[in-house]
């Protein structure tokens, strides 16, 4: 046949039904994979350097956090929680402009990128100057997500938050939560803004991000949630649940029901849903959100860092569940990082090894990264994570000559990829059928750095 797309040859790659040779992977100018076959010469193909895998979506990024990601270690009086490091981090808002925003969110994005990251969903509740006050243009912080994501070229799912009350008492937001107010009209009059700066472009979703159920009365949340799903029955719907004990408790007092059974008695679960964290569930929560098929949101690093506890990862999976991977506050910024400690908190807590290991998959690596790009790809909304005709060209080239790859079979590149030790392995980073990583560095990484420097003496001088 001809071949008058762009091509690539894959020495080995990971495909949809487990690893090939020779894998030729054939890409439209917009980005899209058109053409896969294994076993070809490469006649007129990019030799690529070394086994190639998908890149990995990350479901939920906070991008302001990557510049307070470290700074918040120092044990102070009443900070030694979860809810301690929310003040703290309500201060550290004070400061952010738009422009520092996208000087953070660039610096982070390429970060990511580098870590193996090709999308990143942008939960999104930074909407107002720091006096609480909307800015003349609503969709201002949104935009400088969108103009640090094209910087650093990564694809973008923009999910801007829903963000009402303080509490389940309904109280009204104080202090820096008066950054994050945003009501259903001014939800919707900022999607239709975004929806026509975004529609013809095949690296952009737009979705919605009720905060929580400490944020969003149930009434409001069923309506919104109808509203979106009229406007568009298959947008990504992220929301945090069950994250910290006391939150549990909080819903329990106040709505008389645990979180999830409250979110799941409000509005219908689907696969359009990703629920952040979902940490402390009981067994019929845990059922459910199996059931549901929806994604259970993980951030092992940030879940680790602030002490919220251990997802019933084993439980779970065995129900028919799906996973997907974030960063969240930016603790890491690698895809590995984030499977290699969610695999340990099972072994820690469980007291056995490869425990995310099955018969039916056994390389422990290999079966996390799948599933994380399988439920990666279903959070963000975007055709990604497979090397297959009609998904985006995100692609991973891996260095062969590492340490920790070498000499390894296909089938434990993964499990070597996650667990071995060393620098990350990934090589050259290609989204949306562009080269944005080559040879592990970014074209734009020296002003960015530069650019995210200056932030940085400016509000932690």
């Amino acid at each position: 046949m001809p071949h008058s797309q762009p091509a690539y040859l894959a020495p080995h790659a990971m495909l949809p039904h487990g690893w090939e040779a020779c894998v030729r992977i054939e890409v439209s100018p917009d980005g899209n994979i058109v053409g896969v076959r294994a076993n070809d010469e490469g006649q007129g193909c990019e030799r690529l350097s070394g086994p190639v895998v998908a890149g990995m979506p990350d479901l939920h990024s906070h991008a302001f956090q990557r510049a307070m990601a470290g700074l918040v270690q120092r044990l102070e009086p009443a900070e030694s929680t979860f809810w301690g490091w929310r003040q703290a981090m309500y201060r550290f808002l004070e400061a952010l402009t738009p422009e520092d925003v996208v000087a953070v969110a660039a610096q982070l994005y390429i970060e990511l990128l580098k870590g193996g990251y090709t999308t990143v969903a942008e939960f999104h509740y930074l909407h107002n100057a720091p006096d609480g006050r909307p800015y003349a243009d609503p969709a201002e912080m949104c935009l400088a997500i969108h103009e640090a994501a094209r910087n650093a070229g990564i694809g973008l799912t923009l999910l801007p938050s829903l963000y009402m009350t303080g509490g389940f008492d309904g109280r009204a937001l104080e202090g820096g939560q008066r950054r994050f107010h945003l009501d259903p009209d001014g939800l919707f009059r900022l999607l239709d803004r975004l929806d026509a700066i975004f529609r013809d472009d095949p690296a952009r979703r737009i979705g919605i991000a009720p905060h929580s159920l400490r944020a969003v009365p149930a009434p409001v949340l069923r309506q919104t949630v109808g509203e979106m799903r009229r406007r568009d029955p298959t947008a990504p719907i992220h929301i945090h649940v069950a994250e910290q004990v006391r939150e549990v408790e909080e819903c329990l007092a106040h709505g008389g029901r645990r979180p999830l059974a409250l979110l799941a008695d409000t509005v219908a679960l689907d696969p359009g849903f990703c629920l952040i964290h979902a940490t402390h569930l009981d067994d019929a929560e845990t059922a459910a959100l199996a059931d549901s098929q929806a994604v259970a949101g993980l951030c092992p690093t940030t879940e680790a860092d602030l002490g919220d506890g251990v997802f019933r990862l084993v439980d779970h999976l065995d129900g028919g569940g799906r996973i997907g991977i974030g960063t969240d506050s930016q603790a890491s910024t690698c895809a590995a990082d984030e499977l290699r400690l969610m695999e340990y908190a099972q072994r820690l807590t469980r007291r056995r090894r490869l425990v995310a290991a099955t018969p039916a998959e056994p390389n422990t690596g290999g079966r996390l990264w799948r599933a994380a790009l399988a439920g990666g790809a279903q959070a963000v909304g975007r055709p990604v994570g497979r090397i297959a005709p009609g998904f985006r060209a995100d692609l991973l080239v891996l260095d062969a000559d590492h340490p920790s790859l070498v000499a390894t079979p296909d089938d434990r590149l993964l499990d070597a990829m996650i667990f071995a030790p060393g620098p990350s392995p990934i090589r050259h980073v290609m989204v949306d059928g562009a080269w944005r990583i080559r040879d592990g560095a970014h074209a734009l990484e020296e002003p960015v750095a530069d650019a995210y420097r200056a932030v940085l003496r400016r509000i932690c001088r």
